[in-house]
């Protein structure tokens, strides 16, 4: 004997089978407002590609290491050289 479980609905998504109007344009709208909230909600979406992306950078760190140490220490020069002329601008 097999149970059949539901499919999970995407909040975004309107259930099939809603025969009721009332019900149908509630779930509509439910959909419609989960819809903006997932397009509108920047922070949310720019912290899921951070989380993407330094994800995708211990990745490569850990395939080679001697490459990640370069990038760093570029990364360090170049905020380095950026400080000491804002400095010696500033100082001028």
């Amino acid at each position: 004997m097999s149970i059949e479980r539901p499919v999970p609905v995407p909040r975004t998504a309107v259930p099939l089978g809603i025969t009721d109007p009332v019900e149908e344009a509630r779930a509509e709208l439910k959909a419609a407002l989960a819809a903006i909230e997932v397009k509108a909600n920047v922070p949310r979406r720019v912290s899921e590609a951070v989380d993407v992306r330094v994800a995708e950078a211990r990745e490569a760190a850990r395939r080679n290491p001697g490459a990640a140490a370069a990038v760093v220490a570029g990364v360090a020069a170049a905020v380095g050289l950026t400080v000491w002329a804002l400095v010696r601008a500033y100082a001028r």
